[in-house]
């Protein structure tokens, strides 16, 4: 049972995009807590979250392309 190494390097793609928004997106919603009293709170918190969600879909789908790439299914 080989590795599909084509399929593997897009897995690890994935993860290498998410890895920096996994940082990134909880950092901006501090700095969104941070500063409550500015006019812009409500979208910089809204870009935060968007990160986050963004880092999250993208390791799932790395994550399942590994897997995919290592099961062949």
């Amino acid at each position: 049972m080989g590795t599909n190494r084509e399929i593997l390097s897009k897995g690890i793609k994935y993860i290498t995009i998410s890895l920096p928004c996994l940082f990134i997106g909880p950092a901006v919603i501090h700095f969104a807590f941070i500063n409550k009293l500015q006019p812009l709170f409500y979208l910089i918190l809204a870009i935060g979250i968007g990160i986050c969600i963004i880092a999250m879909i993208m390791l799932f789908i790395g994550l399942n392309t590994i897997m995919k790439s290592l099961f062949n299914k």
